[in-house]
């Protein structure tokens, strides 16, 4: 794996305000989301890295405005960030750094520019939601929010040719992940007065939300978790398809994130209803095992590649 620095010299990188302002991001993408950052660096070829590091820090940032405070304070904080955020598309120039390397990124992969305005569109939904009463009030969710923040990220993997079946595919893959997010953290959401479980599918199985609050372990709730795992789990197996519809360079970052999300059902499944006293934490060991696998299978691939 090269140094973040010749990282950056492979990515032409070169003024010193954008290698700090991307080496500021890559420090904190590399805290909050270490197997992910991980897996960036050694699956990824070096000119993609800062790119991916960019969209990843941007999206961290604007969805700790979304998340953290009173209601009317993210709303605030979103009307704000919206406005420079939309200031910095337009002129490509900004105060933060965080918009600083997503205005530059945007130059290198100008499809990136489409994704952070329908993100923008549907962060209002994010702040505003507590719960969903229907499976088609959290579908909506997803289409709004989940897939336009996903594709921030993985509108930089894709192959021209495959967009539609792409963004299909990725629609399969959040929606999974999004369902497997709201299940892991059901605890901490529950705390702050939300629940990402549609409110039909507590009733089919007899739960109320104060169920949920008092951690009560009945024969519902364990129907409740298992349900959620049976609906998790074919559309995680199924995103192993997307595998194919990325550049030849990003296939080994794909399977390694779809492997990642897969462990984090093993663990949930494990748990089961102690999810509501506590998150589930995924096996260190099998992660590795994930991205060494994956760091072979890609080091692979570059000497199968022939040289021009």
């Amino acid at each position: 794996m090269p140094t973040w620095a010749h990282t950056l010299d492979q990515a032409h990188i070169s003024g010193p305000q954008l290698r700090r302002d991307y080496s500021e991001q890559r420090r904190l993408v590399a805290r909050f989301a270490r197997a992910e950052y991980a897996a960036v660096r050694l699956l990824l070829p070096a000119p993609l890295v800062p790119d991916v590091i960019a969209a990843t820090a941007f999206m961290h940032h604007s969805d700790n405005l979304l998340d953290q405070g009173p209601r009317r304070e993210r709303l605030a904080a979103l009307t704000d960030w919206d406005g420079q955020v939309r200031t910095a598309l337009e002129t490509g120039t900004a105060d933060q750094p965080v918009l600083r390397t997503l205005a530059h990124t945007i130059t290198r992969h100008p499809q990136l520019r489409e994704h952070v305005e329908h993100y923008l569109d549907g962060a209002p939904l994010e702040v505003e939601w507590e719960g969903f009463s229907t499976e088609s009030d959290f579908q909506r969710y997803v289409d709004a929010y989940s897939l336009p923040a996903f594709m921030l990220i993985a509108c930089l993997l894709a192959s021209p040719s495959s967009a539609a079946a792409y963004r299909s595919g990725c629609r399969t893959f959040i929606e999974a992940s999004q369902r497997l997010d709201f299940l892991e953290d059901i605890a901490e959401d529950l705390h702050t007065g939300r629940l990402g479980i549609p409110h039909d599918a507590l009733t089919l199985h007899g739960v109320t939300r104060n169920d949920l609050h008092q951690a009560h372990t009945t024969d519902g709730v364990d129907e409740l978790i298992r349900h959620q795992i049976a609906q998790i789990r074919p559309g995680l197996t199924t995103s192993y398809g997307l595998v194919e519809l990325v550049e030849p360079h990003s296939r080994p970052l794909t399977r390694a994130l779809v492997a990642l999300q897969g462990l984090r059902l093993r663990a949930v499944d494990n748990k089961g209803a102690a999810l509501l006293r506590g998150t589930a934490r995924p096996s260190v060991s099998a992660a590795l095992r994930v991205l060494v696998r994956e760091y072979r299978a890609s080091r692979h691939q570059r000497c199968d590649q022939p040289s021009v």
